[in-house]
């Protein structure tokens, strides 16, 4: 595959955790070709340059300073004050854009959904494919069984800022969505005290947080005399980075709208 065929992608974050991910699994294929490097200025004057195919690849700290081609996505796993920078730039420059960033506000969003009516947009709390599936499943799960409790409890390693997960969060949205209800009405973050009996309506989300775990889910469907679980393990950050690099893959023909993982898989 030659270097015109290959899709052409800018990687924000690219000393970060998913970002280094996303670096190796995209220098390892020949589907897609790395165009540009995104950091703080700082951690840029702290590393060396970078060559990925005998060819040292532009790192810079303002997405300004990068010619991309055309057809280039912009894949970041940042903070919400980056992503609505990107959301901006993407949408300025013609760049497609693939966004795993958590935390996210409803401003936050709506600037994603801003951009997505010039640019192709996709955002995930969780580029998994397993947890696509499991989302898909939840709200399947959550219409059919009415008179089940919901309660979901998701574990990360103790480094994670925000809580509860995104992905927590997503699949929480999925269960309200099957049982019809407003999640800002029947979301329980946690239980303490004299909270008194569980009501039908509720949604319990509950957060933990310790050592190195990449991401755990699990959502309980507790009924009378039997109880039904499901739960996702992510054993590597790849799993995230092969699916951000399959939503970049799915935005290369599209010239603009909102997206979200199901829609790669077609759920």
């Amino acid at each position: 595959m030659t270097s015109q065929q290959r899709i052409p992608i800018i990687v924000s974050g690219a000393y970060g955790r998913m970002g280094s991910a996303i670096i190796r699994l995209a220098s390892e294929r020949q589907d897609f070709e790395i165009v540009g490097l995104l950091e703080r200025p700082e951690r840029i004057k702290e590393r060396p340059p970078m060559t990925i195919r005998g060819k040292e690849i532009p790192l810079v700290s303002d997405l300004k300073e990068l010619h991309s081609p055309a057809g280039t996505v912009l894949i970041e796993f940042t903070t919400p004050a980056a992503t609505r920078t990107h959301a901006s730039l993407a949408s300025q420059h013609n760049l497609k854009l693939v966004s795993g960033t958590t935390g996210l506000s409803d401003t936050d969003l709506a600037a994603l959904h801003d951009a997505a009516r010039t640019t192709a947009v996709l955002w995930a709390s969780n580029m998994s494919l397993g947890v696509t599936v499991l989302t898909a499943l939840v709200e399947q799960l959550a219409r059919r069984l009415q008179h089940f409790d919901i309660e979901i409890v998701e574990m990360h390693h103790r480094l994670k800022r925000d809580a509860p997960s995104g992905t927590a969060l997503t699949l929480a949205q999925a269960a309200a969505r099957g049982r019809a209800l407003s999640l800002e009405e029947a979301a329980r973050f946690g239980r303490k005290g004299m909270v008194g009996p569980r009501h039908a309506e509720e949604i319990g989300i509950h957060a933990v947080r310790g050592g190195d775990v990449v991401g755990d889910h699990t959502v309980i469907f507790a009924g009378e005399g039997e109880r039904v679980e499901i739960t996702h393990r992510a054993h590597s950050r790849d799993t995230f980075a092969a699916g951000a690099l399959e939503a970049a893959r799915f935005l290369a023909d599209k010239s603009r709208g909102f997206y979200s993982m199901r829609d790669v898989l077609g759920l």
